[in-house]
């Protein structure tokens, strides 16, 4: 799946997290990376700001489903009827940097949550547009804990409700939904990515310069709507007390492909001991866009790059750029003869630079093994884009800092490693 954003009337490719039928097995490496270790206390236990994170096969990987996720990063939230005690644990939630805002499958929710509603008493209801599919559920508000930190009140979209008017035709022309776990393929998306909300100024305003993504829904159907920024669906991350201004990640290195590796989620960006900058180097990104820029072959690709844990491979132009083949039943992944190892230069709009090495290895033999869940090597086309999906992530420190918030590496978004 690859989700569309919009951002002051931008349209932009932030992520994808193609469902695999089959694990891996076999590969190369995402190079260049070390292994981080995960801090905890003295004492040994988790710190507050840091958020155990997985890659595993998925909450669909068993019946009745069957279908085992490749290169997914899983959490879990617990949510809350605000104000209250009453509190639900969701588990196998997709960690996803390339979006913004908590998403949970209707299925998987038990809690009865407040509706938002218009000043009409309308109840709204939320289209997410992916590339080829769409969710569609209500904005509902819940108070969330993750590790030792809370957002309360925060607007969340319930996927695949089925007490509302009919999905608009004007919201299934962008895709066909995806409202259950063989759809989506996780009980949720958990959108940490460099900007506050999921939608920003351009769903404010009407016209034809709103994207159409908010819409209130009476008895007689639902029609578009402006949302304000702050009851928009929130970067859980943008609402905590403290800790607010961004995310690091952490997972050790992957050769070749392995049943499961454990990293952290650690909030906050130089607001504790554990989330310093260190040496890294920070990557600023277009503030609208969220992208930076990567060159490839001596090919520039301006604002056309970002770095995504709800991508599951590297996805990267097309065959005829990159001389790679395509595999002949999963088109939408690389199938070279043998491993490559590539290498391209990353930009960010403050003009750092750093070259990065990565692996490409045949899919057809990396999805060969359903008991692997995370491997470094997998990719695919992504016709003008350069999408660094989860294997980057691998053997690395990767921080994501959101829109407007500062850090010892100056204001957000931007992307440091």
């Amino acid at each position: 799946m690859r989700r569309v954003r919009f951002r002051d009337s931008l349209l932009i490719f932030i992520a994808a997290a193609f469902l695999a039928t089959a694990g891996c097995g076999g590969g190369g490496s995402s190079a260049s990376a070390t292994t981080p270790t995960p801090p905890t206390n003295p004492g040994g236990s988790p710190t507050p700001n840091v958020q155990a994170i997985t890659v595993n096969t998925g909450p669909a990987a068993g019946p009745p489903t069957n279908a085992p996720y490749v290169d997914g990063a899983f959490t879990s939230v617990t949510l809350c009827v605000p104000g209250t005690t009453t509190c639900q644990t969701i588990d196998g939630i997709l960690v996803d940097t390339g979006s913004s805002g908590l998403r949970v499958l209707s299925s998987a929710l038990t809690l009865s949550l407040p509706q938002q509603a218009d000043s009409s008493g309308d109840p709204i209801v939320e289209c997410l547009p992916f590339l080829d599919s769409v969710t569609w559920g209500p904005v509902q508000t819940a108070d969330l804990t993750m590790a030792g930190e809370h957002a309360k009140s925060l607007p969340i979209q319930v996927i695949g409700t089925s007490s509302f008017p009919a999905i608009p035709s004007a919201c299934k022309n962008l895709g066909p939904p995806e409202e259950d776990l063989s759809g989506l393929a996780t009980n949720g998306i958990l959108g940490i990515g460099n900007f506050a909300q999921d939608c920003g100024a351009a769903c404010t305003v009407t016209g034809s310069s709103n994207p159409g993504l908010y819409y209130k829904c009476p008895s007689s159907g639902c029609e578009v709507t402006t949302e304000s920024i702050s009851s928009q669906v929130q970067n859980p991350v943008a609402l905590f007390a403290t800790d607010n201004n961004g995310v690091l990640i952490q997972f050790p290195a992957v050769s070749g492909a392995e049943p499961s590796v454990t990293g952290s989620l650690i909030f906050g960006i130089g607001t504790q001991s554990n989330n310093g900058l260190g040496g890294a180097t920070v990557y600023a990104a277009d503030p609208n866009t969220g992208n930076f820029t990567t060159v490839f072959k001596g090919v520039t690709y301006q604002d056309d790059a970002f770095l995504d844990t709800g991508s599951n491979g590297f996805y990267f132009l097309d065959s005829s750029i990159t001389g790679i083949p395509t595999c002949t039943n999963f088109t939408f992944w690389y199938c070279p003869a043998n491993t490559l190892n590539l290498s391209a230069v990353n930009q960010g709009t403050n003009g750092a630079m750093g070259t990065v090495k990565f692996s490409i290895g045949n899919a057809d033999t990396l999805t060969a093994n359903v008991n692997d869940a995370a491997v470094s090597a997998l990719g695919g086309p992504s016709p003008g884009l350069f999408d660094w999906g989860l294997p980057f992530f691998f053997g690395r420190s990767v921080y994501v800092a959101i829109e407007g918030r500062s850090t010892p590496g100056g204001s957000g978004p931007y992307y440091a490693y």
